[in-house]
Order: C-alpha cells, then sequence, then structure tokens
C-alpha cells in the first residue's frame, strides 16, 4: 500500500509535470487568466491522461515498437475527441475559452511522456496511479497559478457563475490576466521551488 501511495505523492511532488518535469508549459500559461479555466484544461487533461495511460499499458504488449509513437497518438486523440464534444455540449463558455487548447491536448508533452516513459513499461494498475499522481500535480499547479492572477488580475474569484470571494480595497493589476502576467507568477512559482530544493541538497536531504 505504501508503494501505490509512494507512487501516487511522487507525480505531485518529485515527478510534477510542471516544477519537475517543465512540461505542459504552453498551457499552463495561456489559460490560467482564471480558476475556472485551470479547472477545465485540468480535468480535460486528467480524463485524456488516466484513459490513455491504462490503455497504453493494456495494449503495450501488443504494440510493434516501430509504430509506437502514432499508435499512442491515436489513443490519445480519440479521448482528447471525447472531452472536446463532451466540454461543447455541456459548457460551451469554457470550451470557447480554452479553444484551441482543448484539441492540443493530444501533443500535450505531459501525455506523451507519460505514455512513452511510464504506461509503455509497466502493468494497468501501476500505470492508472501514476496518471492519477501527474494528474493531480497538474491541478494543483494550474488552480496555484489560475487563482494569484485571477486574485490580481481581477481581484475576485468566480467559479461557473459562482464568485468565491473579492480582495476589498485592492485595485486590479490588469496584467496579471495578460501574457506577462503568466511568465511573472511561474517564474516566481519555480524559483521559490527550485530554491527549496536547493536548501534541502544543503541540508542533505
Amino acid at each position: 500500500m505504501s508503494d501505490v501511495f509512494n507512487e501516487y505523492i511522487r507525480g505531485i511532488t518529485k515527478d510534477n509535470p510542471i516544477f519537475a518535469l517543465v512540461l505542459g508549459l504552453c498551457p499552463t500559461l495561456a489559460v490560467t487568466t482564471s480558476v475556472e479555466n485551470a479547472l477545465g484544461m485540468a480535468a480535460g487533461t486528467a480524463f485524456v491522461l488516466i484513459c490513455s495511460n491504462v490503455m497504453v499499458s493494456a495494449l503495450r504488449k501488443q504494440i510493434p515498437a516501430s509504430v509506437r509513437l502514432p499508435i499512442f497518438i491515436l489513443i490519445i486523440a480519440t479521448f482528447v475527441s471525447i472531452v472536446e464534444m463532451v466540454m461543447e455540449a455541456y459548457t460551451p463558455a469554457l470550451f470557447t475559452a480554452l479553444g484551441v487548447f482543448i484539441p492540443l491536448i493530444v501533443v500535450n508533452c505531459i501525455i506523451i511522456g507519460r505514455a512513452e516513459a511510464y504506461a509503455n513499461r509497466n502493468g494497468v494498475f501501476y500505470s492508472l496511479i501514476d496518471a492519477l499522481g501527474i494528474a493531480t500535480g497538474f491541478l494543483l499547479v494550474l488552480v496555484l497559478i489560475g487563482g494569484i492572477r485571477e486574485i490580481f488580475g481581477t481581484g475576485q474569484v468566480e467559479v461557473f457563475g459562482y464568485l468565491l470571494f473579492t480582495v476589498p480595497m485592492m485595485n486590479p493589476a490588469t496584467y496579471m490576466i495578460l501574457s506577462p502576467g503568466a511568465f511573472l507568477t511561474i517564474g516566481i512559482l519555480m524559483a521559490m521551488v527550485n530554491y527549496r530544493k536547493a536548501k534541502k541538497l544543503e541540508r542533505g536531504e
């Protein structure tokens, strides 16, 4: 049981797709203008990642090495199509907000990377745990970045029509929900993560 838990936590900490593996930065920078967008992208990516990891792992012995990557992309594209159709049907506003970044999940380095580096080499159960851990790590980072940018950029956080809270007496910095705000936010957070890693190495942890 501890192995399963460690495998899950690894995806959140040691193999965090953004702060550790530095993958998936394009959608991270583009869609984290709000918590709502961050949740939508994280949910779509999680569905595709979990389903593709399980499918690749289940079929790994039947997939010829010479066509491995095309098959992976075909599997991933199938689940992305499902996400795209469901979002367009049930959350049209979110579908419009995320735009081209929904179909681009097909070539998301996080999903292809886990299919190649993990699911293609491990059993279905551990591939599922790996996908859950990576998806959770991606979710937490997207919501963190989206929350910071939305708070400083608008002075409030609103999710699916519900106003969660506002920051009184605050003059919003509009640039935080623009491209410079995305780079500034992720740059500061990465610096903090790397500083913590350096300190742990100094202590021999």
